[in-house]
């Protein structure tokens, strides 16, 4: 008898933990504010260092006004230093592109020659290729030959290419269109 009443007087114990137990959980989520707080600081500092290229390159771009340098809708700025007036095709995606081209830093000291690099075919938009290379021969006639200044995030971005060129370091391009094969 005394049994039974131990076990009446722990039911409603049991009752009320069976009686948690069933009910839903709901998950914790978890607080992360300091992910936050770098993820904003770090878009924050590509803004400025974003803002603070594109100074570098219309600074770039007034000193050689003798160039008439124009800015495209991508960041970049360039010029036509061999015009091709009998042609008027531009690099349309699946295109076949052959160009030659150098790199050099934004005061114009050589990093890569156009024979370090050699001569690229690319199907255009359909190939794995730096962003300044491909955006920057959409400008471009075949048999035309243009200067562009690029920003870092064109080029090689924070981790440079290892080599010769450096974390967000801006860039110089010359490229010439040798041809292009419709799709």
């Amino acid at each position: 008898m005394e049994n039974l009443f131990s076990v009446l007087r722990k039911g409603p114990m049991l009752l009320l933990i069976l009686s948690l137990g069933c009910q839903p959980l709901e998950p914790r989520r978890p607080l992360n504010k300091q992910k936050n707080t770098f993820l904003q600081g770090s878009v924050q500092r590509n803004k400025n260092r974003i803002a603070q290229e594109q100074k570098l390159l219309a600074d770039i771009a007034k000193k050689n006004q003798h160039l008439q340098f124009t800015t495209s809708e991508k960041g970049f700025w360039y010029t036509l230093l061999e015009a091709n007036t009998e042609e008027n095709r531009y690099p349309k995606t699946g295109d076949l592109a052959t160009f030659n081209y150098q790199i050099e830093t934004l005061e114009g000291q050589l990093i890569y020659s156009e024979a370090d690099l050699g001569t690229v075919t690319f199907r255009v938009d359909q190939e794995d290729l730096i962003p300044a290379l491909r955006e920057g021969i959409k400008v471009l006639r075949p048999g035309e030959k243009g200067l562009f200044l690029f920003p870092s995030f064109m080029c090689f971005g924070y981790q440079g290419d290892f080599e010769k060129i450096g974390s967000n370091q801006p860039l110089r391009f010359t490229i010439k269109l040798v041809s292009l094969k419709n799709n």
